[in-house]
């Protein structure tokens, strides 16, 4: 069976014709051309192909593309201030910068958190989506009370557990993600919407 779905793809809406049991992760690469989310595992446990829906983190290569229709489908692609998605973040505002890169992207560089490449666009799209998710106050497996107080490297190696990174760049992953974290001013976790329901089932991290 085949349905027609409208995606809106890093800010541009994509129109297209998908056999209802194929993911999002094979119609952004094999239909629309958009590669920067990664085939790694092809069963949900490495992270490679998180792209964020709605603002959320999900694992493309288990999110069927026909759920999708209508969603706003951000990739590592559409964070740059000069990607096709003009940089908006979650929240809805806009980053930019003399590179256009997305803050976390340019943590990620400036901490050398990489090594092949190959999983980190989905490392910082996860990143991405995990200091919105922390900065809304929702709590992780190791976080103390209501609200961390910090986001120390317990809560960002819990966080961002479901992105493997099979050269082993954590020690560098890490670092980054506490610099763009920092710099936005979402280290400390005084965010607000405390009250936002947490991540469900199929949230990479």
């Amino acid at each position: 069976m085949k349905s027609d779905i409208t995606v809106h793809v890093d800010g541009t809406p994509r129109r297209l014709t998908v056999d209802t049991r194929t993911t999002l992760l094979d119609a952004l690469r094999e239909r629309l051309g958009v590669t920067s989310p990664k085939k790694g595992c092809d069963h949900g446990q490495c992270g490679a192909c998180t792209v964020l829906s709605g603002g959320r983190r999900v694992l493309s290569c288990l999110t069927l593309a026909v759920t999708q229709d209508g969603a706003r489908v951000v990739t590592a692609e559409g964070l740059a201030a000069h990607g096709p998605c003009g940089g908006d973040r979650p929240d809805g505002e806009r980053d930019s910068g003399d590179d256009g890169l997305h803050p976390v992207q340019r943590a990620f560089i400036d901490c050398d958190a990489f090594q092949c490449g190959y999983c980190t666009p989905g490392q910082v799209v996860s990143a991405v989506g995990m200091l919105d998710e922390f900065a809304r106050g929702w709590p992780s497996a190791v976080t103390e009370g209501a609200r961390p107080p910090r986001l120390d490297r317990a809560e960002v190696a819990e966080r961002m557990s479901g992105n493997l990174c099979r050269c082993a760049a954590y020690v560098n992953i890490v670092p980054a993600v506490q610099r763009a974290a920092a710099e936005s001013g979402t280290a400390s976790g005084a965010g607000t919407d405390a009250g936002a329901a947490a991540p469900g089932a199929g949230v990479a991290g």
